[in-house]
Parts: C-alpha cells; sequence; structure tokens
C-alpha cells in the first residue's frame, strides 16, 4: 500500500526515497549494463513494507547504525562502479539462471479440452503450487519469519521470531482445506507464539498481516467450519478462542502507536513498552496510506468485543485527515503523527498512497453502508482522480492513472507502480457494492455514473494486464513508465477507443510502454490478480479468468527454484532465461512484506530480507478465488483487506457508530471556514483587524445624515402647514359676507 516518486519524467525519484533503484539512468532493461547494475543490486535491501517499494531504505533506531549504513552505501557505490565496468563476474551474484526446460509442470502446455474449460482443475493447480510453497517452508525453515528458496534456509526477525509466514497463510490454509498443514501452523502459536517482545514493529505491516490474518482465521473457522475443520477450534475445545486471543493481545500492544497528539499513528511501536516510534526516516512522518489502512482490522475486532477503543482510536485518524481539507480528496503521501498536517505534495496511488484509497469505500461496505460518509469520501476521491491523475499513452489510447509529485496543479507523470493496479478492481467493486452488474441493473441501482466507473475499470485492468503481456516472462515489472504527449491527454480530452492487445514480440501497442533497468525486477505482487478477481465476479467475463491463468502459468514457469525449495522473485522480467533472486516474496504465500528495523539475531538489517518468502498467501488467495466457484465468499458478505484477508461485513452495534462529520467544503473539496452564529461574535473578530471602527464611524455618519435629512422634512412639513394655514385664511376671507349686503 508508498513512497515518493519521480519529480520529472526520467523517473529519479525523491532523496526521501532512500537507496532504491529507480530506473532513470541505466535506460531500457534491455541494457546489458543495467542488467549487470540490476544483478548487483539485488544484495540490497527488499521492501520492507507492503507499500514501499524495492531497495526502500528501513527505520533504524541507532545514530551509529546510520552512520554505518552511510559508509556500507559509499563502498556499495564503489563496488557497484567496479560492477558497472564488469570487474565482477554475473555469476557471482546472488541471482541465479533458471533452466525453463526443465520444468516438473507437464500441464503449463496441456490445451483446454475439447468439452471446454475445466476451472476447478486449475484451482487444484495453485493449490499444488501453495503446498510446494508451504511445504518448502515447513521442511527448510518452520517458524522462522524469513524463507529464502535457492539457499533453503530460514532468518527470524526478532530474536524469538514473530510468526510472520504462519500467521499471514492461515486463512489460505482455511480456504485449500488443507487441515493437516493448518493444524501443526495452530500447534506452533499455541506453544511458541508470543507478542511480548521488547521488538519495534511497523503498525501498519503488523496490523494488515498479523492481525488480519489472525482476525480472518477466526471468521473463517466460526462462520464456515467445514474448511480445514479442526476439533481444537469446536466450539467449548480449549483452542476456540486461539486465533481471537492473539489478535486481542496483539491489538492492545498495537494501540499505543496511536497515542500521539493527533491520533495519527506512529509508524512504528515497540510491542512490550507500548510506545509508539515516529518514522526514523521521511522527517518522522507516518505514510498516508499506513495511517489510514489500519480501521477495517480496528474496527472489525471492535465489533467481535464490544471494545469501543478499537473503533474510536481507528475513526479518529479519518477524521484529522478529512479535516486537513486537501482540494478535490487527493492526499499528499505523507502525514505527520504529532499534529495530524501533511507533508509534502506528492499525490500517487501507488506505493504509500494506495491503501486509504482501498479502505474509504470497504469501511462503506464493511458496517453493511450505514456510514455514508465513507461514500462521499470515496466518490470525492474517485472524482479528484479522473480530473487530475488520469491521462492516456501517445499511440494506442491505453489508460494510464498517473503521479503528480509535486501537488496536483504540477506536471504530470506518466508512470504506474505494479501497486496502482489494485485500483481497477477497487472501482469495480465500489460500482456494484460486490453485486454482479446484471444483479445491480435488475435492482435498478446501475445508471450512467456507474457505467462510466466500470469502463474505467475495464480500460485500467487492461493497461495493467499490458504490463504482463509486453515482456518475455509474461510477468510484470515493479514500475512501468508510458511514452505520452506533451501535454498529457486528460479524459476531458476523450473518450479515446485503446489499442487491442496483440500478439507478437513487435506489436505495436508495446511501444507505449516503457521498463527500465532498476525497475524490471518481479517482486511476485498480487495486485492485478486481484482486481482479475473482483473483475471476473462484477462483470462475469471468462477473459479476466483466461489472463489471470495466462499469468499464474508464468509464475509457476519462470520463479520456481531449484528442486523442493519453493518459488521465488525475478531480477528481471525481459531475460529468458531468467535470473532467479534468493527470496521468496511475502504476498505469495501469505502476503507480508516485513516491518521490522532492526534484527539483532540476525544482525542486519530485517528489511534486507523483507521480502523473502512469501507472496504466496495473498497473490496464489486471488489465483484460487479467481478460479472458483463464485459462492465461496461471495462479495456483497465479505470486505477483503489490503493483505487479502477476509472480513465480515456487519451491522453497527453495540454503541459503535460514525463518531464524526466532515466540515462543509467547495466545490474543490476545500473546507469552508464556518461562520460565527453570532453578529456579536463577528464584532469581536473584525476589531482584531480594525475593520469595526471604520464601520462605527459609517454608522455615525449615517445617522448624522439621516438625522440631517429628517430635519429637513420635518422643516418642509412645518412651511408646507403654515402655507396650508395661509391658504384657508385666504378662502375663508373670500367667503365672507360684504358688509351691508
Amino acid at each position: 500500500m508508498s513512497f515518493s516518486s519521480s519529480n520529472n519524467t526520467n523517473g529519479h525519484r525523491h532523496r526521501a526515497d532512500g537507496s532504491w533503484g529507480s530506473s532513470g539512468q541505466n535506460g531500457y532493461a534491455r541494457s546489458n549494463i543495467g542488467a549487470k547494475i540490476d544483478g548487483y543490486f539485488d544484495k540490497k535491501e527488499l521492501p520492507m513494507y507492503k507499500d514501499k517499494p524495492y531497495n526502500y531504505a528501513a527505520s533504524r533506531r541507532k545514530p551509529l547504525y546510520k552512520r554505518w549504513r552511510f559508509t556500507l552505501g559509499i563502498l556499495g557505490l564503489l563496488v557497484g562502479l567496479l560492477y558497472w565496468i564488469g570487474i565482477f563476474s554475473p555469476t557471482s551474484t546472488t541471482t541465479k539462471v533458471k533452466d525453463t526446460s526443465k520444468s516438473t509442470w507437464s500441464w503449463l502446455s496441456k490445451q483446454p479440452s475439447v468439452g471446454g474449460v475445466d476451472w476447478n482443475e486449475r484451482r487444484e493447480k495453485v493449490k499444488e503450487a501453495f503446498m510446494l510453497s508451504w511445504d518448502a517452508y515447513e521442511k527448510y525453515a518452520w517458524g522462522s519469519d524469513l524463507y529464502l528458496p535457492n539457499s533453503k534456509k530460514g532468518a527470524q526477525m526478532t530474536d524469538n521470531g514473530m510468526g510472520w509466514i504462519i500467521i499471514d497463510a492461515l486463512d489460505t490454509l482455511m480456504l485449500m482445506n488443507l487441515t493437516s498443514r493448518l493444524s501443526h501452523a495452530r500447534d506452533w502459536m499455541t506453544t511458541s507464539l508470543n507478542y511480548d517482545q521488547d521488538q519495534e514493529v511497523n503498525t501498519f505491516e503488523t496490523t494488515i498481516r498479523m492481525l488480519g490474518g489472525l482476525l480472518s482465521a477466526h471468521y473463517l473457522s466460526t462462520t464456515f467450519p467445514y474448511m480445514a475443520p479442526l476439533a481444537d477450534d469446536d466450539q467449548g475445545a480449549p483452542g476456540e478462542d486461539l486465533y481471537l486471543e492473539k489478535a486481542t493481545d496483539l491489538a492492545d500492544r498495537l494501540l499505543g502507536a496511536f497515542d500521539s497528539d493527533s491520533g495519527v499513528p506512529y509508524a512504528s511501536v515497540n510491542l512490550r513498552t507500548l510506545k509508539g516510534v515516529q518514522s526514523h526516516a521521511d522527517g518522522g512522518a507516518s505514510s498516508t496510506a499506513e495511517a489510514t489502512s489500519l480501521q477495517l482490522e480496528f474496527k472489525y475486532l471492535a465489533s467481535l468485543t464490544g471494545e469501543k477503543d478499537y473503533w474510536d482510536k481507528a475513526e479518529k485518524v479519518m477524521k484529522v485527515v478529512d479535516d486537513n481539507g486537501k482540494e478535490d480528496g487527493l492526499l499528499p503521501i505523507f502525514i505527520y503523527a504529532n499534529d495530524g498536517t501533511f507533508r509534502g505534495a506528492n499525490i500517487r496511488l501507488g506505493s504509500r498512497g494506495d491503501s486509504y484509497y482501498e479502505y474509504l469505500i470497504k469501511q462503506y461496505h464493511q458496517t453493511s453502508y450505514e456510514e455514508p460518509i465513507y461514500l462521499d469520501l470515496w466518490s470525492q476521491a474517485l472524482a479528484g482522480v479522473r480530473k487530475h491523475l488520469i491521462t492516456y499513452s501517445k499511440k494506442s489510447h491505453f489508460t494510464i492513472l498517473a503521479e503528480r509529485p509535486d501537488g496536483l496543479h504540477s506536471k504530470l507523470q506518466a508512470k504506474m507502480d505494479h501497486l496502482v493496479c489494485f485500483m481497477p478492481g477497487t472501482i469495480a467493486l465500489a460500482s456494484t457494492g460486490g453485486k454482479t452488474v446484471a444483479e445491480a441493473k435488475k435492482a435498478g441501482k446501475w445508471g450512467k455514473h456507474e457505467q462510466a466507473d466500470l469502463d474505467l475499470a475495464i480500460e485500467l485492468t487492461k493497461t495493467c494486464w499490458g504490463m504482463y503481456k509486453m515482456t518475455a516472462t509474461g510477468l510484470a515489472p515493479e514500475i512501468t513508465f508510458f511514452e505520452v504527449d506533451d501535454p498529457p491527454k486528460i479524459e476531458a480530452d476523450g473518450p479515446f477507443k485503446s489499442a487491442e492487445l496483440e500478439e507478437g514480440a513487435s506489436a505495436e501497442w508495446k511501444d507505449d510502454y516503457i521498463i527500465k533497468g532498476q525497475d524490471a525486477h518481479n517482486l511476485q505482487r498480487p495486485e492485478t490478480v486481484e482486481t482479475l478477481f473482483y473483475m471476473w465476479r462484477i462483470t462475469g467475463e471468462e477473459k479476466y479468468r483466461e489472463w489471470g491463468w495466462e499469468m499464474f502459468k508464468s509464475f509457476v514457469n519462470y520463479t520456481q527454484a531449484e528442486g523442493d525449495g519453493g518459488y521465488t522473485s525475478l531480477a528481471s522480467v525481459l531475460d529468458v532465461p531468467p535470473r532467479l533472486r534468493d527470496n521468496m516474496e511475502s504476498f505469495w504465500l501469505v502476503s507480508l512484506f516485513l516491518p521490522h528495523p532492526f534484527s539483532s539475531s540476525l544482525q542486519t538489517p530485517v528489511c534486507a530480507y523483507a521480502d523473502n518468502y512469501v507472496l504466496q498467501a495473498e497473490t496464489l488467495k486471488y489465483f484460487y478465488l479467481l478460479f472458483s466457484p463464485n459462492d465461496l465468499l461471495p462479495l456483497e458478505s465479505i470486505v477483503l483487506n489490503t493483505e487479502g484477508h477476509v472480513f465480515p461485513r456487519f451491522k453497527l452495534m453495540r454503541g459503535l457508530k460514525t463518531g464524526w462529520e466532515r466540515k462543509p467544503r467547495d466545490k474543490n473539496g476545500r473546507i469552508i471556514e464556518e461562520k460565527q452564529p453570532h453578529d456579536e461574535h463577528k464584532k469581536e473578530e473584525r476589531k482584531e483587524v480594525g475593520e469595526v471602527k471604520g464601520e462605527e464611524e459609517k454608522e455615525k455618519e449615517k445617522k448624522k445624515e439621516a438625522k440631517e435629512e429628517d430635519k429637513k422634512k420635518e422643516k418642509a412639513k412645518v412651511e408646507d402647514k403654515k402655507e396650508g394655514d395661509a391658504a384657508g385664511d385666504s378662502k375663508a376671507e373670500k367667503g365672507k359676507p360684504v358688509e351691508g349686503s
């Protein structure tokens, strides 16, 4: 869900983004030099959080460590320069070339039978891939927070471990009905999982992955007891409330992050001292996405326990954020916890911005449409996206959700993180509330507005699928740039018809996509298959399932480690045979980027291993759902958090309610200052700026003029009266009889 973006169209990111390779200088990834550099930097830090880009520098706790980091950075640059000029052989890097001619999956080349596609069979292939990854972890790194598939070893992120892989995969084990594996996971939780550790963890990641994973496991085990049934969690059994008890313990520790002056959570929190810790980077600011993507989890926990404090602390963040009154509902990607104001003006829906927008509409759905304030926020933000961020590629008119690195009225940058590909699915979900389009039409809840939103979702999905279609491996890069006009076209200039995604290495539509050397890696991210899942469920168009199948085959074919090691990530999606990294990504098996700044047990920054293990829980979960019947987790009954964990929709109860209102806005979404209710208050305010005195003098002058006018009128009346009396006397005189007549 985020990190600062480039200041210009060459793709160089802000210095605040740390050392991650942004891609500006090495040209296209097809360059051999670019490939060498990319290979060398495979050793560098991997993404620490879900919404941070590759090589984001993790937070640090010790100034000495910062100095050590700086020294290593200088040495790294020197080694990188030597590598650039060819001193080192490419074989000395941590990447490994995969021999794709020896695939163990014979079905990869199998064509559908004459009778049509067997989606249940395809779903089973996803389950097999998950089991391969899980079993490798269970065999070589059980209980570890991290898993390296090529090396076949694990490592802890804290001295005693946190159970990241196990907890994040619980609901996937249930959905796939893997009972014995789930039983082993519960045994580990009962005997080994302990959150009472003197450890600083990232608030957001710990919430969406660990708290979310525990709550999802509780929901599925209690609502769908036939999923991987275990006697230990049956009603009345000793382990009945295991998931909820662990969730409550963890949530109580995370609440300390909200104890800032503004109520906006600190970036991290110490699980033992319960003290929030501001970010060690980005000027101490939290990321906007992280601060505003905790609400589904804490609100669901509040509904389960009746503890209103969970609800109040999560909800207050939304009020503080909205009270900033940002134009058209689009927010900068950093916010200070101390005073609740934003840092900088960078606007994007990629890293550090993404899940804020996702959680707006999902909060509306979570409480069964009983909090329309979140629909209002979503609608305003989507209108802002269409107004400021939608543009089109130069030749083929693909729809792009771009960025404004220096604010809404700065130059638009035609760049999309893969993270942005969550958005088309979310737009489609919002257009129907989870119903199919046919059901929405039948219910009379479909019009031009909803159709326009769905059309946007369809085009953005096509753009994201193009990121996969254009590469040699059939897998998308971490970041894609686009060729656009100067100035870029905007939605108001349209409509535009996008080109078809024709086959062939030299297809003309591919010219609009630009993949730069440092952006060509693939981290097994779930956002596009997440969108395909929503698009299939909502439109019923089979093509989205077919696209997902092609994507899944590419993952299996190109990312499998040797032997029984599981799956790993790629150094470049443009190379065949591919170069494998030694890290199974967090969302592949269990969807999690890791949150800890430093682990004494590893004696190395935890972020250096942050993605070394599990894309499978979230990414494979969405593949599994995409190929499953639609009655498995119907969208109208659930919400999926930003890590793919499943929560129910519920009604407001137990005193839970929307505890805030939006301030009045103008047509651009800016706050309208409220007038004082009494004139006397106005008068006092205006005295401060010297306005009242002048008005009092004017008032005196008016009164004086009025008095003069009254005097004149009175004088005129008197004169008129005299004249009238005189005229009367004259008439009377004329009417007298002549004397003696």
